[in-house]
């Protein structure tokens, strides 16, 4: 049985681990914090494996646990440090350098008006929007009801375009036929 465990988990890990760090480096703005808490949640999955029940799905399971991880993490450390660009492009992928430029400069945009804005709002949009969790999934995620979920996504997908205005990403108008 321990050996399947470490198989299945090791399973888990090569699939779900590169979007557990994503998750985590979005919240928590540092790479190598990242990937420590990324490491602590298979840990973390492995030394609870048998509280997993099938509920839910795996990744819904292990983005859970990460998120507690994270949330301890953050709240033993404040103030949380702004860092500079951490999401670089892939220009050999197929998009041209002029197109990378713009791509990362959005991105760049993009998470630092993430990090301005209420943690709460800022993982619900994570998770939603950018993970791509069903309603359903991020509140088992977050340990909250789907209601919740539902009413701080109405609130934090405005408070997000009001801080891209703010920093001249967009010009009034532009950004609200897009997350609607």
């Amino acid at each position: 049985m321990q050996r399947e465990k470490k198989e299945l988990i090791s399973e888990w890990y090569d699939e779900h681990s590169h979007s557990v760090l994503s998750y985590t480096l979005m919240m928590v703005r540092d790479y190598q914090q990242a990937e420590d808490l990324t490491h602590e949640t298979f840990v973390k999955a492995f030394i609870h494996f048998d509280s997993f029940k099938g509920n839910s799905s795996v990744k819904t399971w292990l983005f859970s646990i990460a998120h507690n991880l994270t949330v301890d993490f953050l709240r033993k450390r404040k103030p949380i440090p702004i860092l500079k660009e951490l999401l670089a492009g892939k220009p050999d992928e197929g998009p041209l350098p002029e197109d990378m430029v713009l791509i990362q400069e959005n991105s760049e945009a993009l998470y630092k008006a993430l990090g301005k804005i209420k943690e709460t709002h800022r993982e619900i949009i994570i998770l939603r929007k950018i993970k791509g969790f069903t309603i359903e999934e991020t509140a088992k995620i977050l340990n909250c009801s789907e209601s919740k979920v539902k009413s701080v996504l109405f609130r934090a997908l405005p408070a997000l375009e009001k801080q891209l205005l703010k920093e001249g990403f967009f010009h009034e108008g532009e950004v609200r036929e897009s997350h609607y």
